[in-house]
């Protein structure tokens, strides 16, 4: 009797828990994605996980897309909170097979944010962030306060008499 009841199932939730653990380590892809973070927040009822989307603007004027992604490590969280609003790049791993949303909503698991400087509108057409225009600005300013370069001085020629009348 316990050859042919315990055994069995002991097998099949031995197998299931490779499963799960294979489909958790395993990555289909990875990669990034840039764009603004628009909406993070901690979801579950009993697996909390943050869920999030990013709005990808591939030309100025043209219709968002957006990128929903999740979040397991707090400490990632924490990063992308600090960079809301501005321009940033999302490292992900996309996760197949995962049977549940214990695990999260999407496929898209954020490892890891870079927060960009510049935004490049096309080939050699770049908008700098407040950050580095700021940092432009006041090596400006510095190089103004040292004075103008040295330039020679051309002579100026004595004005012609007026005729008179």
């Amino acid at each position: 009797m316990f050859k042919r009841l315990v055994l069995p199932l002991v097998v099949i939730v031995g197998l299931a828990a490779l499963y799960f653990w294979a489909a958790w380590k395993w990555s289909y892809s990875s990669g990034e994605r840039a764009g603004w973070v628009q909406k993070l927040s901690k979801k579950g009822w009993v697996c909390k996980t943050w869920e999030g989307e990013l709005a990808l603007v591939s030309l100025p004027g043209s219709t968002a897309e957006k990128f929903y992604f999740t979040i397991h490590d707090d400490h990632v969280a924490q990063q992308i909170t600090r960079h809301m609003g501005k321009r940033v790049a999302l490292h992900y791993e996309e996760k197949v097979g995962l049977p549940t949303s214990c695990f999260g909503e999407t496929r898209h698991f954020i490892t890891g944010v870079t927060l960009s400087e510049e935004i490049p509108l096309g080939p050699g057409v770049v908008v700098q962030t407040p950050q580095a225009a700021t940092a432009a600005a006041s090596a400006a300013a510095s190089a103004a306060a040292a004075g103008p370069p040295a330039a020679p001085v051309a002579p100026v020629a004595p004005a012609a008499p007026a005729a008179s009348r």
